[in-house]
């Protein structure tokens, strides 16, 4: 179930070993991304997520917008 989580709360999970996914575009993710993230596109989360993430392990999803 999505819910909107604070730099704290990504911190204790990422380190509780969740898995960190930023969704912008792959141009965007090369310039800048948070350490140990993986790139999944928004437009291709639904069809990567099965093959990239493991199950039974709690995901991040997150974007970030210099805009």
């Amino acid at each position: 179930m999505p819910q909107l989580i604070d730099r704290d709360e990504v911190r204790r999970l990422v380190g509780a070993g969740a898995q960190l996914v930023e969704v912008l575009p792959p141009n965007e993710y090369k310039e800048d991304h948070l350490p140990g993230a993986i790139s999944m596109p928004l437009r291709q989360l639904e069809k990567q997520a099965r093959s990239a993430l493991e199950r039974g392990r709690p995901v991040v999803v997150y974007c970030w917008d210099s805009a």
